[in-house]
């Protein structure tokens, strides 16, 4: 019988992206309540993401729409994508908690996607900074207080 090894990653991934993965993800909050854009999430999910750098977690672009979230993160470290936003879940779900009754903050799990070389990461920035203003929040995009980029990621 021959053994057969099998490589950690699989060779078409790095025919796809020649460094870490960049991760679009979106999660949202139980039954879609409103619950996210306000000051409070806005400074928990900064202080969060910043923290995250230190770990080798670059969050960049990201919104924060009431009842969901909308982010890039490239993770370079050891911390799995998984492990990082159960950290955020927790952390922001520990702010939300203060003023709200139900214990049930989030829809389990999340939405993610590996940007791929060819796919452009300001492409579909573009389109998910339009949420606010698809939603009638804002009239235009930089009216929304609840975006922004922690640290620069570049997709080249």
């Amino acid at each position: 019988m021959v053994e057969q090894k099998i490589k950690a990653v699989p060779h078409r991934l790095t025919l796809i992206y020649k460094s870490e993965p960049l991760y679009f993800v979106t999660f949202n909050t139980m039954f879609r309540k409103p619950l996210l854009a306000n000051e409070n999430v806005m400074t928990a999910f900064c202080d969060y993401a910043r923290k995250g750098v230190g770990y080798n977690v670059g969050v960049g672009c990201f919104v924060l729409m009431p009842d969901h979230i909308h982010l890039f993160v490239r993770i370079t470290g050891e911390i799995t994508l998984s492990s990082w936003i159960k950290g955020l879940k927790h952390c922001l779900g520990a702010v939300i908690r203060d003023g709200y009754q139900d214990k049930m903050v989030w829809q389990p799990g999340f939405f993610d996607h590996v940007m791929r070389s060819d796919e452009g990461y300001m492409e579909k920035w573009a389109y998910v900074r339009m949420n606010p203003v698809r939603k009638g929040l804002v009239g235009k995009p930089e009216d929304w207080p609840y975006q922004g980029e922690i640290v620069s990621i570049d997709r080249a």
